[in-house]
């Protein structure tokens, strides 16, 4: 396995978020004022607008590291800090190549019953401690990129993420091992009598709900931590260190000290928690729903069922086939798509009155770090859909019964939390509701006509219900640990979520005497009230087996039943909760400025390109913000046997991005005089600037795309005297010009490929500084996705033509056909027909032992064309064929391996036996 690929192999850690992403490019708009506080080890980057919070956070992060990274033997560490607060996703990572540690600030609207920053920070500084274990806090200079390879090959990410999870549950008094609805999924499949092989579990399955390895990871090391002491994640990585260079290192060291490699504890596991999970059922009393949806045979989740007049039931449905969208289910169980929709931070809408009101992420469309959510409307009769808000930062709209009201939660620049009311008409704010405390609101509701309004608050004391009801405010519970979420009115009552019986249900509370009785009793979760006009009947999500699915039940409230969770992981004491006494001091800050640090050494890394002939170390440099890269490497050309020298520079602050690279590199080639064939052999000084523009937006479900590039070189050529008279030595600034559209519409986890999508590509290179040379080229791309025959189903039809003449005559920059390199060209390219109808029809998830895990199987028929009219017609394509590729994990590693093989029949005129090609590749 090539160097290159192995340091591709570690994700970045998040806390939240169900998407993965790798290290982390994305830029912030100029206009932000960056600041820096230095305390123990610590330096914090932060916008100006985040001052009370950098403040905040300097106090916890230097006092809590020591207790977070105590039972890892970690007890001091330096790293950055950067605290990001323009973007509208709650998320947090750690990484090296640079070391750094990113935590995005901005509450969730369903995440844990303390404040969002305190937990990100225990959860993120167990990262730290993880690094500095595995890593050593001195090593040889510039490391990094090689360490972070090194954990990526050596450490499962369940391990990773698992302990991080632990450590946020065991010292503080909340976290996700207490949350019931974390481990439903995983729990629910157990008692259904699921038996997930150990690939599956970790890696998942695009067809059953599997418990994703944050889940497996605090269920393993709880069990761990049970069974062999806290200490038990120091001794595996210390013997981890010991011991690196052996075929699945973490396995070893775990059987040395369990007697069970990884499966086989998994499995282990895996019958505690069956044995747990099975009493806890035996104890809770339950009722089982019908299902009001039909059952599907892959995971779908019917979100948010709300009576519409007509008795259709309104949902947001997702599944592992289908983007999310609205559909309008009739009582016969018969489904209508009212309309696709964009990316939520977590399912979310209200309804009243005929109208639909739910929020969307917005992209900044050149400054990824940048994000905005927006408040869009549909009206149910007429059909209209609008985004009634832009640039905004509002989530959670909740529109009262009769459709006149319209409430939001804004989260500003500074994490200052309000409650705000919205023109209808307009989206303008029109009024906001005092909180100056700035407790994390979540999840409003109004009454029918919009005179009382519920709210969950959060704080690091825990989470609250709140009534406004005229002027009068009441808290009707207070501070709890409960997970509390969507109150919703019905009559004089409120119903809401919680889990006060272990296992997620519905609850009402009646605010006079604040009683609170249970609604559903679930056996594996309820949620998400909705009620009749009449107020007798209960609307609501009952999880199952495969998601999320409607149920209905007539109201009839019981006693809050006893409560039996069953906790796996450590206890905590008093002396154990690590906010118990954070300082309150207030630090110097000073200005930062990225232009001045834009200059980050971090790595010197080997490189290799794909046929191994060139291999190097390269000494790279990355600012912490993402705005500067830099590098200057040797290469070795082995088949030249002769060194390259190379350097670059990227900016990426600008609203263009500019690159400019250097390499001085030797060059071999034949070329034709006095009717005898020559060799020459030289170096050469190539020189390029490229600047660019890309641009990317999105409107609902739909993503748009352009970028705009223009870029030149300059070569230099040192021959020996005799090329010299024969050859031209310079090549002076030839212009190159690309402008690419996109547009395609959001895809689900089972595509192959955008169901309906449109590229266009438009390229043009000549030489206008040239005199001694001469040529132009102009290649044109065209990419069509259509809808296939089934779901899931994609069909590619892709034109491209070019022209070229003089001394780009002999290059080829359009897509070919397949198997073109192995067939003997009977004229220059001109244009390809490309037809590709691409299928999945397999998810084995299957297990073969520790070498692979096999995810899906599909399939490719192709025709492809070649210079039309002059080489091939529409009734004899040059090549054809079809092609069998398989997603899988190989080796246990989470990088996807794309493999698979391709027959290839050439059309008869060529005269060529069939070609078959196997394919590799990795992605993420």
């Amino acid at each position: 396995m090539k160097f290159r690929i192995l340091l591709l192999s570690v994700l970045s850690f998040y806390s939240l978020e169900v998407f993965s992403q790798f290290f982390d490019e994305s830029q912030t708009p100029l206009s932000v004022k960056w600041r820096q506080i230095d305390h123990r080890g610590f330096k914090i980057i932060y916008p100006n607008s985040l001052e009370k919070e950098a403040q905040r956070m300097a106090n916890t992060l230097a006092y809590i590291y020591p207790t977070v990274g105590k039972s890892l033997g970690q007890q001091k560490t330096l790293i950055p800090i950067v605290l990001q607060n323009q973007g509208t996703t709650s998320n947090g990572f750690v990484q090296l190549a640079p070391k750094k540690s990113q935590f995005y600030t901005m509450p969730s609207q369903q995440f844990d019953s303390q404040d969002w920053l305190n937990n990100l920070a225990v959860h993120e500084l167990r990262h730290v401690a993880q690094f500095n274990k595995i890593t050593g806090s001195a090593g040889f200079p510039f490391p990094e990129e090689v360490y972070f390879g090194y954990i990526g090959v050596s450490t499962p990410l369940w391990f990773l993420e698992g302990d991080a999870v632990s450590t946020e549950t065991s010292l503080t008094y909340s976290g996700r091992g207490r949350q019931p609805s974390w481990i439903m999924p995983f729990r629910t499949s157990i008692l259904e009598g699921k038996k997930f092989n150990y690939s599956k579990a970790y890696f998942g399955s695009e067809k059953d709900v599997t418990p994703g390895y944050y889940q497996l990871g605090y269920l393993i090391n709880s069990n761990l931590q049970k069974n062999y002491g806290n200490n038990i994640g120091n001794e595996l990585l210390s013997d981890l260190n010991k011991r690196p260079l052996r075929l699945y290192p973490f396995s070893q060291s775990l059987k040395k000290i369990t007697d069970k490699n990884t499966k086989h504890y998994y499995l282990k596991t895996l019958e505690d928690l069956r044995s747990a999970w099975s009493k806890q059922n035996e104890q809770n009393s339950t009722t089982d729903y019908k299902s009001l949806n039909h059952k599907t045979t892959y995971a779908t989740n019917y979100h948010l069922p709300t009576q519409l007049p007509d008795q259709n039931i309104l949902v947001i449905k997702q599944s592992k086939s289908e983007t999310p969208g609205f559909i309008s289910l009739a009582p016969d169980g018969k489904e209508k798509t009212l309309l696709k929709i964009g990316y939520q931070e977590q399912p979310w809408y209200s309804y009243g009155n005929g109208k639909v009101v739910w929020d969307e992420r917005r992209e900044d469309p050149r400054y990824k770090q940048r994000s905005y959510n927006v408040i869009c409307i549909y009206d149910l009769q007429s059909g209209k859909k609008q985004q009634l808000t832009h640039q905004t930062r509002l989530f959670a709209p909740s529109i009262s019964g009769d459709g006149q009201k319209l409430i939001a939660v804004r989260v500003d620049l500074g994490n200052q939390n309000t409650l705000v009311t919205l023109d209808m008409a307009t989206g303008k704010i029109i009024d906001s509701l005092s909180n100056p405390e700035n407790y994390q609101i979540q999840t409003p509701a109004l009454n029918h006509d919009g005179s009382k309004m519920a709210w969950i608050t959060v704080t690091e004391k825990g989470k609250s219900l709140w009534l406004k009801e005229g002027q009068n405010l009441s808290e009707l519970i207070s501070n709890s640990r409960q997970q509390l979420s969507r109150p919703i009115f019905f009559g004089n009552k409120i119903a809401f979520n919680a889990h006060f019986s272990g296992v997620d249900n519905i609850y009402e509370i009646e605010p006079a005497s604040k009683k609170i009785n249970a609604l559903t009793a679930s056996k594996y979760g309820a949620f998400n009230a909705s009620f009749s006009t009449d107020g007798k009947t209960l609307l609501f999500n009952n999880y199952q087996l495969m998601g999320y699915e409607i149920a209905k039940t007539e109201i009839n409230p019981t006693v809050i039943p006893e409560d039996h969770f069953v906790y796996f992981g450590q206890p905590t004491k008093a002396e154990d909760y690590v906010f118990a006494y954070v300082p309150d001091s207030t630090f110097s800050s000073k200005s930062y400025s990225p232009l001045k640090h834009m200059f980050n050494f971090h790595s010197i890394s080997p490189t290799s390109d794909d046929d191994v002939e060139r291999v190097g170390l390269q000494f790279k440099s990355d600012d912490l913000l993402n705005t500067t890269s830099v590098y200057a490497g040797v290469t070795y050309e082995s088949s030249l046997r002769r060194f390259e020298y190379n350097a670059g520079f990227r900016y990426k602050a600008l609203y263009p991005v500019i690159n400019i690279n250097y390499r001085n590199r030797p060059r071999l080639a034949n070329y034709r005089f006095q009717n005898a064939i020559h060799q020459a052999k030289w170096r050469e000084d190539y020189i390029s600037l490229t600047t660019s523009l890309p641009l990317s937006f999105n409107s609902f479900n739909h993503l748009f795309s352009f970028i705009g590039e223009a870029g030149t070189y300059y070569v230099n050529r040192h021959f020996n005297p005799v090329d010299d008279q024969r050859l031209v030595n310079t090549i002076e600034f030839p212009m190159t010009y690309r402008i690419s559209f996109n547009h395609q519409v959001r895809s689900a986890e089972r595509d192959i490929a955008p169901k309906w999508a449109q590229l266009i590509e438009l390229k043009y290179q000549n030489l206008p500084f040239d005199r001694s040379l001469t040529g132009r080229l102009f290649a044109f791309e065209s990419f069509f996705y259509f809808p296939g025959l089934a779901k899931n189903h994609t069909l590619l039809a892709s034109f491209s033509y070019q022209q070229n003449s003089g001394t780009f005559r002999t290059v080829n920059d359009i897509p070919t056909v397949y198997g073109y390199n192995q067939i003997r060209a009977k004229s220059l390219l001109k244009n390809t027909l490309l037809l590709n109808y691409r299928f999945p029809f397999l998810f084995p998830d299957l297990e073969i032992g520790p070498f692979a895990y096999i995810r899906n199987v599909r399939a490719n028929f192709f025709s492809h064309y070649e210079n039309i009219g002059k080489e091939t017609n529409l009734a004899q394509p040059k090549t054809f064929g079809i092609e069998l590729r398989s997603d899988m994990n190989l080796l246990r590693y989470q990088p996807v391996a794309d493999v698979g093989a391709r027959l290839i029949f050439v059309n008869n005129i060529y005269h060529q036996n069939p070609i078959f090609e196997v394919l590799f590749n990795y992605y993420f």
